[in-house]
């Protein structure tokens, strides 16, 4: 598995420290992220979760079961098979410490 895919909400500040942390700690690794809430990605500026984005993915991560919901429901359920949830919930910002700690806890087995 060399691309991760990490997806929360609005792309702020889960899926985007995962990026951001793990593209730093394994260089040999494809990382992206992005957010299954397209209005809160467009008023932020950031990635939308999109069909091409599930399909370069070997594994997608994400941060709470909603947003595994949220692809299924969306048409999604082909990829069904490399999504696993985190249980992450939205109370943390960008790279803060626990946050990270906390990544790289539930993404052993996951990230190699």
């Amino acid at each position: 598995m060399n691309r991760i895919l990490f997806v929360c909400s609005a792309n702020i500040q889960r899926s985007k420290t995962a990026e951001d942390y793990f593209s730093e700690q394994y260089p040999s690794l494809e990382f992206a992220s992005a957010g299954t809430n397209l209005r809160l990605c467009r008023k932020e500026g950031t990635n939308p979760l999109t069909e091409e984005l599930m399909e370069w993915a070997d594994i997608v991560l994400v941060m709470e079961e909603r947003h595994r919901k949220a692809i299924m429901t969306n048409g999604g359920a082909r990829f069904g098979k490399k999504v696993r949830v985190l249980g992450i919930p939205d109370r943390y910002k960008y790279f803060q410490r626990e946050l990270i700690l906390l990544l790289a806890e539930r993404s052993v087995g996951y990230i190699e």
